[in-house]
């Protein structure tokens, strides 16, 4: 018996495809920066630089709130996250 030959592929499920790897490739992109930007805010407090600190922190919330409303991230994880770092700074 002859094997079964693979089945037809719409065109929807192609361009369906090739938006999923595009997008998981931006989200990715997006997740990295966000924790980059948590990491800076770290390391200032970590050096006692207040102001340094301050100002990562709010490049840090911004990136969060972009991230919540773009739906990279849920909007509680963006919340969450941003307390963590508040409470951190302060």
């Amino acid at each position: 018996m002859p094997a079964k030959a693979a089945p037809k592929r719409s065109k929807s499920v192609l361009k369906r495809a090739r938006q999923a790897k595009a997008l998981t490739l931006k989200n990715r992109s997006a997740k990295s920066t966000l924790k980059t930007l948590a990491k800076n805010v770290e390391a200032e407090v970590a050096g006692k630089n207040t102001d340094a600190a301050k100002s990562a922190l709010n490049k840090a919330v911004s990136a969060l709130d972009t991230a919540a409303r773009k739906k990279i991230i849920h909007r509680n994880t963006a919340a969450r996250r941003v307390a963590q770092l508040t409470k951190l700074v302060k």
